[in-house]
């Protein structure tokens, strides 16, 4: 099996799925092998604690870059000597194939970094935030749970839900298992009739107030705090990570992020709704 750009399973188990549906017998010499091809743009990516950090014997990683390319003209390695001046950060990925975050993150200051609730509540004034975004067939249904300190310009990212095909019976069957079925959770506003839904099985479910440049606006508010994310978190950080400005056709970043990786960042942004300061909804 052949998985090119295997950055795209984002999901451990998915491969795990496809690794078990390869068994049976094999003629002598031969044997079962699985090649994933992808450049490595998240270093929180599973694929390296999995592959590269933690390889077992049956395992090999190796990382190539353009100077083993043989192929190229003088043209396409000028390509790489430019950006080795003006984007040393993207070159030390694109360039040397090395672990790395893209450019153009939406949001910059973040860390992976495990800790508790009692821990928090003793060093700083937290108060609970609970965002959660629609998905169903190819985007996932996703809940933030998380606590924010206003005052001290942190949000902690404490747990998550990221999944898809769930009803809403099953949205709320899972959000009450997590524990949370008690929280106030705000939702995306455009699903009107799943937010009603969800508040029959017994969830406190409210709208987001979504107004004028609601998106940028909240992410402006956003940028001001440190995000502290625990490592249970990995589909938001596999986000935070990838959530990037948009371009346009001449690879200038426009004043919007990209419409991906952006389930999770939208549900932050509903769960920090009511911490607004001014009078105003700004979601």
């Amino acid at each position: 099996m052949w998985i090119e750009e295997a950055y795209e399973i984002m999901n451990e188990s998915d491969f795990d799925m496809l690794d078990e549906s390869i068994r049976g017998e094999v003629p002598d010499g031969l044997f079962k092998q699985i090649t994933f091809t992808f450049n490595p743009w998240n270093e929180k990516h599973w694929i390296k604690k999995r592959f590269f950090d933690a390889p077992d014997s049956e395992t090999l990683a190796l990382t190539t870059n353009y100077l083993c390319n043989e192929w190229l003209y003088a043209a396409d390695k000028k390509i790489f000597e430019t950006m080795k001046k003006n984007n040393p950060r993207r070159y030390a990925v694109a360039g040397l194939g090395g672990w790395g975050i893209v450019d153009g993150l939406v949001y910059e200051n973040w860390k992976e970094q495990e800790f508790t609730i009692e821990q928090i509540r003793k060093d700083y004034k937290i108060e609970s935030a609970f965002g959660l975004d629609f998905g169903y067939t190819n985007d996932p249904s996703a809940l933030f749970a998380g606590f924010i300190d206003v005052q001290n310009r942190k949000i902690f990212v404490w747990d998550e839900m990221y999944e898809t095909g769930l009803s809403n019976k099953k949205i709320a069957e899972n959000i009450t298992s997590l524990g949370y079925g008690k929280e106030r959770i705000t939702a995306d506003s455009a699903e009107p009739k799943s937010i009603d839904e969800l508040k029959g099985y017994g969830l406190r479910v409210s709208g987001a107030a979504k107004g004028k440049d609601s998106i940028n606006n909240g992410i402006q508010f956003i940028q001001d705090f440190e995000i502290i994310i625990h490592p249970r978190c990995v589909h938001f950080l596999t986000e935070i990570s990838n959530y990037t400005w948009d371009k346009d056709k001449f690879n200038n970043k426009l004043n919007k992020p990209i419409d991906d990786f952006n389930h999770l960042m939208d549900a932050m942004r509903y769960a920090l709704e009511k911490f607004i300061i001014g009078g105003r909804w700004l979601f």
